[in-house]
């Protein structure tokens, strides 16, 4: 039976803050669709930040990328996925939540399959790695409409709850893919089929040894996963009457419209940035403002169904919540993709450009972040039910800039030092705090918006903030990997502090002080 034939015996609506209506029917529907949603976008995230950890595989295997090179890797899916996450933060108005939750976790079967066929040779070329990276994107697109969705199934006073256990569980596949391909990479699984291992460069000498690593199988290991939650989406999940899509052939057909905006113009945005060197401060606005010109272009069946979200727009809130969410789910995204390789790098590297034989493992430590930041998102989220997303957004801050930087202060002291192992803990210590605070950041500013805008808008809004904020997934890989060739890699720390302090200041003069604008 479905969802409008369930409401259908009860109202013509879907009435989650009418209590009677939530507890006989919306409780067991939004939750069942809560469940389905965060796996599948649990596994968007997995694929989405899968070059985090091949890049570092790639430098063991002796792929011929310099570091920056591998910074880009990582940076192209963080830019693809965020331009994506624009047109794809409207597409349950088009398309339904079932069906988008579907579409976009079956799709991204085709960088699973690609990136392990490619990974079986060193001799792949660098561009065919980047039109990987970017087409794994999708995972990060994924997340628009997914928040979107579920805040429909739930009644305001359960949202902060509900959102921060979607985001965060789904979040939750950034550890995944960090603790399951470094293990998956030692197993020869069906090499009949996905081919054989490449053999480790030894540290030093850069001679090839024995021990084999099948790093295909960071790409193959989704297959299997994608096709279970794709087909659980399509079997268990619902599209609600409110979006009133008609025919879901039809509805799926029109999402691939948004989707080729989207990767028009992160084309545009790589073409910027990799072969005209476009200063990326440039490039991501010019990025952004031509998926939006495009997107008001579309068809006319198209577009209708986007006039009143485009609404979001013209209201200021919206543009603040996206510094304020860039905060917070930029810096933990981006963070993310960055730390394994960060770890190689400043620990794994001597002054002097040799190995460094003490380093410590990335892969031992880097998934920890993720872990902690995704399950601090719901607690965030529900802090902010009990008191105010705002107050909580504001004190998390001041815990950001102070873990922001002590982390500089410890990569400072390991990049001139023969001995940088001696102050990896504390190092690592002060980013998992500052992951703490990204997650609980997380949840108290998603809290917020509901409370900022009506119901119409607050779902576009979640939609575009989380598009705008996951180019953190771009922006800190390439501070990151710029700072790294420079040999100042604490600088980006210095500021990514200095725009704390800034959302800080934005947060407590709209929000929290005494005659702010808007309580919430």
């Amino acid at each position: 039976m479905s969802i409008s034939e369930r409401i259908g015996k009860i109202t013509t609506n879907w009435e989650v803050e009418n209590l009677d209506f939530w507890e006989s029917t919306g409780k067991k529907v939004a939750f069942k669709n809560l469940w389905i949603s965060l796996f599948c976008l649990m596994m968007a995230f997995s694929v989405w930040l899968m070059w985090s950890v091949i890049t570092v595989q790639m430098k063991s295997l002796g792929f011929p990328f310099d570091d920056k090179q591998l910074f880009t890797l990582t940076a192209t899916a963080g830019l693809c996925g965020a331009t994506l996450r624009i047109p794809s933060s409207f597409l349950v108005a088009i398309a339904g939540g079932r069906n988008i939750n579907f579409l976009f976790t079956i799709l991204l079967l085709i960088p699973t399959i690609g990136t392990g066929i490619a990974l079986q040779d060193k001799n792949t070329p660098y561009s065919v790695f980047i039109i990987l990276a970017a087409l794994s994107g999708i995972g990060g697109g994924t997340f628009a409409p997914s928040m979107s969705n579920i805040s429909f199934f739930f009644p305001k006073r359960m949202q902060g709850l509900a959102l921060g256990l979607n985001a965060g569980l789904g979040n939750l596949g950034v550890s995944v893919t960090q603790v399951l391909i470094p293990i998956i990479v030692t197993y020869p699984i069906l090499t009949s089929l996905t081919g054989n291992g490449l053999p480790l460069v030894q540290a030093i000498g850069n001679k090839d040894i024995g021990t084999l690593t099948y790093i295909q199988n960071s790409g193959f290991v989704w297959v299997p996963l994608l096709i279970l939650f794709a087909s659980l989406a399509f079997i268990g999940m619902d599209n609600l009457p409110i979006h009133n899509i008609g025919n879901n052939l039809s509805a799926i057909f029109k999402a691939f419209g948004p989707l080729i905006v989207g990767y028009i113009s992160a084309s545009i945005g790589l073409y910027l940035l990799l072969s005209l060197n476009i200063n990326m401060w440039i490039a991501l606005p010019i990025t952004i403002f031509t998926t939006v010109l495009l997107m008001k272009a579309s068809p006319s069946g198209v577009r209708k169904s986007l006039e009143n979200q485009f609404q979001i727009f013209k209201n200021k809130h919206n543009w603040i919540m996206s510094l304020l969410y860039t905060m917070t789910f930029g810096s933990f995204i981006g963070y993310s993709a960055a730390l394994p390789l960060l770890i190689k790098v400043v620990f794994g590297i001597l002054p002097d450009g040799s190995i460094n034989p003490n380093a410590p493992n990335p892969f031992h430590y880097a998934w920890l972040g993720p872990l902690i930041g995704s399950t601090c998102r719901p607690i965030g989220g529900w802090i902010s039910d009990k008191f105010s997303g705002s107050k909580v957004t504001l004190i998390n801050t001041i815990f950001m800039i102070a873990a922001a930087l002590g982390v500089s202060h410890y990569i400072k002291i390991a990049g001139s030092s023969q001995t940088p192992e001696l102050v990896f803990m504390p190092f690592l210590t002060l980013f998992l705090v500052l992951f703490i605070t990204t997650g609980i950041g997380n949840g108290s500013t998603f809290k917020m918006v509901p409370m900022i805008f009506e119901p119409k808008l607050a779902g576009p809004v979640l939609g575009w903030i989380s598009a705008i904020a996951a180019y953190g997934a771009f922006i800190v890989p390439s501070i990151f990997g710029a700072q790294v060739k420079a040999h100042t890699p604490e600088h980006a720390l210095y500021g990514f502090a200095t725009f704390y302090v800034f959302c800080l200041l934005i947060n407590w003069w709209f929000y929290v002080r005494k005659g702010a604008e808007v309580k919430c």
